[in-house]
């Protein structure tokens, strides 16, 4: 294939950032073509002829023009810019559009014909979806069965299809109800007809109803176990009676003559209201067990689940010591959650012969993990423990030290060694690279991309690296970094465990902004870059189920409160600006920072969690424990890894800039928490 000299220099700037039609220039210029007659695919006279990134600009604000105008229903207008876009990646959407806006009209062909002319794109699987329950809305029982597909993985899809099965005459449907109505949460409306006909059936057995409403009561679903109280038997609503009692007045469980009856049902009753008394009173639940497993012979899956709800609220309410003498008692605690639990209330009360017996119990997974080895390591270094069936605590930190993390870099600090940064760049090949970027779906992703519609060019980029083996992932990674797409960089090296690449896995993003504001605020730019990669790895349209918004994900409140504070200008939708998100995290860390004497523990652990969160655990500990103890037992896992990953990301963003930075500084390193 011959290939121009400016096609060639088109296509090295391209995978250096300095080429913006990267998805379908790319294919173009591969391709020999050198005109925009060729890409567009007419004839035009050569005095027409316009430079491709022109032609691309041209086709974008078409594609934008169509867009909007399909949304205003002006049709006549939608078409003409429509028919400007022969050939642009984006026309199969706007097709999609127009079409999901007329299947009320049932239009067999078309739909047919999108879905096998655009099998390739996440649109199909979206048309299809809406196409059934279009014809499930019409009862169009027969077409429905048709278009099914059991891989749409929706449960309203599959139960739409076993109404259509049933109306079609297929009566072995009946069969497959039962897992779908037993399960502990209420299912869509969309199964109700089929639920209906299947109870009405007769195919609704009393133990399968008790099943469901014991699942629904321990998930504290009690509507859908009130729901479900009315297809129990008889004798059966006797004991849901005693445990939506229970529900309301868990204290009724010391009256044990109520529950005295010897059956596998009162015993549930008892382990429920067992479960729901430790919530109020763990020490008085602990007692009323040890009587009723005197009287009964629980089953033994049941009495593992009842002690182990015992030792959660002991741990939960800093019952130290009675959780010790329980946990002696108990031959096995099958969680791991658990366990660990009890290890860092070790921790809290400093007790580390429990702290180390308890690494032990962990499984052997587990007790292999950075954490677990810097916490054995720590309590044998601290009890002068000599194990000869363990390496020695020296020999633990210097294995831990030549790793990259939070623990390596605690383990290198007790060593006084360097640090170990491990930066290795992965090197995919140039025409792998390319080949990813031809796709169609990553064609139809970086200009979606380009127009600003983020959802759907991160569905199109899922298309594209759901089916790659690792050297994919890794040229993926490589194009989105290329593009700025920070986020799928990351996430396209986690999914092959590429850990080592700290130019792509910890990028400069936003760099001039985030220098200005840490100039401004006195605030360090490691810190700011660690936060905003650790909040959104910087996906400036970020947003948590919370609320949070942008790339250091601030709450709107918190951001209004700081701007009116900093005296900056904001409203909300601002927070999706970037140089406004971080002109507002910085002003906001700052003022943490400032709250606890620049501790960036504590502003850190403040940040995720809240400033009066913090302040209550610092008032819990009463400045008794080290730093590495009062990270470890922060009651929240979010805000325990998040702290972590600010202090580790910092560092990793130090030696990006050229700095060499210690995890902890000197007064962090010896201040009490």
């Amino acid at each position: 294939m011959h290939i121009t000299r400016a096609a060639n220099v088109a296509i090295s700037s391209a995978l250096h950032l300095r080429h913006h039609a990267l998805g379908v220039l790319c294919l173009c210029l591969l391709s020999g073509m050198n005109s925009a007659s060729q890409l567009i695919g007419t004839e035009l006279p050569s005095a027409l002829l316009i430079p491709q990134e022109k032609l691309l600009q041209q086709q974008r604000q078409h594609y934008r023009q169509a867009r909007d105008t399909l949304r205003k229903r002006q049709m006549i207008n939608y078409r003409k810019h429509r028919d400007r876009l022969h050939g642009y990646p984006l026309a199969v959407h706007l097709d999609y559009y127009e079409l999901s806006r007329r299947l009320h009209r049932l239009p067999h062909q078309d739909v047919d014909h999108f879905l096998s002319t655009h099998a390739d794109s996440y649109l199909a699987t979206r048309l299809r979806k809406r196409w059934l329950f279009t014809l499930a809305k019409r009862q169009r029982w027969q077409d429905y069965l048709t278009y099914y597909s059991a891989a749409l993985s929706s449960t309203e899809l599959t139960c739409h299809q076993l109404n259509a099965r049933l109306h079609t005459g297929d009566l072995t449907a009946l069969s497959e109800v039962e897992p779908l109505w037993n399960v502990k949460n209420s299912q869509p409306d969309e199964c109700t007809p089929v639920f209906n006909q299947w109870i009405a059936q007769g195919k609704l057995s009393s133990d399968v109803a008790w099943q469901r409403f014991y699942k629904a009561i321990n998930a504290t679903e009690t509507s859908l176990a009130k729901y479900v109280n009315k297809h129990l038997s008889t004798e059966d609503r006797h004991y849901a009676a005693l445990i939506l009692d229970l529900r309301y007045y868990p204290h009724h469980i010391r009256k044990r003559g109520d529950y005295a009856e010897q059956s596998a049902k009162m015993q549930q009753v008892i382990s429920y209201g067992i479960g729901r008394y430790a919530r109020k009173d763990v020490l008085s639940a602990l007692s009323q067990w040890h009587k009723y497993d005197a009287q009964q012979l629980f089953d033994d899956a049941l009495r593992q689940v009842t002690q182990q709800k015992l030792l959660a609220q002991l741990v939960r309410r800093h019952q130290h010591q009675a959780a010790q003498n329980w946990l002696k008692q108990m031959p096995e605690v099958n969680s791991e959650q658990l366990v660990e639990a009890l290890i860092r209330d070790a921790l809290r009360q400093q007790a580390w012969e429990e702290v180390y017996a308890g690494i032990n119990r962990l499984s052997a997974d587990a007790q292999k993990s950075s954490r677990w080895l810097y916490w054995r390591a720590r309590s044998q270094q601290t009890l002068k423990l000599s194990d000869p069936t363990r390496p020695t605590p020296k020999q633990t930190f210097t294995q831990l030290a030549q790793g990259r993390g939070y623990y390596s870099f605690l383990a290198a600090d007790r060593l006084k060694s360097q640090y170990s940064l491990g930066d290795n760049p992965v090197t995919p090949s140039p025409e792998r690279v390319l080949e990813i970027a031809r796709l169609p779906a990553a064609q139809r992703a970086r200009e979606l991309l380009a127009v600003g519609e983020i959802n759907p060019a991160r569905r199109e980029w899922l298309t594209v690296t759901k089916q790659l083996d690792e050297e994919g992932h890794l040229a993926a990674a490589k194009l989105a970094h290329q593009w700025g797409w920070h986020r799928k960089t990351i996430q396209s090296l986690a999914a092959v465990k590429q850990w080592d690449d700290l130019q792509m896995r910890f990028p400069l993003a936003y760099n001039r902004q985030v220098l200005k504001v840490a100039q401004q605020q006195r605030v360090s730019p490691p810190l700011l870059f660690a936060i905003a990669r650790q909040e959104s790895a910087f996906a400036a349209d970020a947003k948590s189920p919370a609320g949070a918004l942008g790339l250091m994900q601030l709450m709107p409140s918190t951001a209004r409160y700081t701007a009116r504070k900093a005296g900056v200008r904001y409203r909300k939708h601002d927070l999706l600006t970037p140089e406004t998100n971080i002109t507002l995290g910085s002003h906001y860390i700052n003022e943490l920072l400032t709250q606890f004497d620049g501790n960036r523990i504590l502003a850190s652990a403040a940040y995720n969690a809240g400033p009066s969160r913090v302040k209550k655990w610092l008032s819990n500990t009463d400045k008794q424990l080290d730093h590495d103890i009062w990270v470890e037992i922060i009651p929240f896992k979010e805000t325990r890894k998040y702290v972590q990953n600010i202090l580790s990301y910092s560092v990793i963003y130090g030696y990006r800039m050229g700095r060499e930075l210690p995890l902890l500084t000197e007064k962090e390193l010896h201040q009490r928490l």
